[in-house]
């Protein structure tokens, strides 16, 4: 699994820890997210089916084995912009950074840009924000605050 934007491969939603999306290749990006969305909820749909509840209420099995992806994907398809790095793996744009959590099925959303470029003093409204886009998509996200009072989200699975 590569961190961050696929290129030319199969697609990897935007962690916060890959390259930013050059200019010329935001609506193709728009289109591969809206396609891997899509996906998801075809899948919850097949795999729910028995529950006959909304597709978008709780993660399927693969999203839980997956929560960095699936995570990912709930925030980028919301329109929300991921954090870049270049390729000495510098900090280069403000954004949602997601990574593995403490537990099984848990992953931590942080809101992260360059050396001064304020992201510490926005993150709890920035992280305010990611918590609409992770709950239509069912994942539940809890705001805490951590070492040197940088807040984050522990977001994980809906109780379906």
């Amino acid at each position: 699994m590569t961190a961050g934007h696929g290129g030319g491969g199969a697609f990897e939603a935007a962690t916060g820890d890959g390259p930013p999306v050059p200019p010329a290749d935001v609506e193709q990006r728009s289109r591969e997210v809206r396609a891997a969305l899509d996906g998801l909820l075809q899948i919850r749909r097949l795999t729910h089916r028995q529950d006959g509840g909304d597709p978008q209420a709780v993660p399927a099995d693969w999203e839980r084995r997956q929560p960095v992806r699936a995570v990912a994907l709930a925030l980028e398809s919301g329109g929300l912009t991921p954090s870049a790095v270049d390729a000495s793996g510098a900090r280069i744009t403000t954004g949602y950074r997601v990574r593995p959590g403490d537990r099984p099925e848990t992953a931590v959303v942080e809101w992260l840009g360059p050396a001064g470029s304020g992201a510490a003093q926005e993150e709890a409204t920035a992280l305010g924000g990611c918590v609409p886009a992770l709950a239509r998509l069912g994942w539940e996200a809890l705001l805490y605050k951590g070492p040197r009072g940088r807040r984050f989200l522990e977001v994980e699975p809906m109780a379906g």
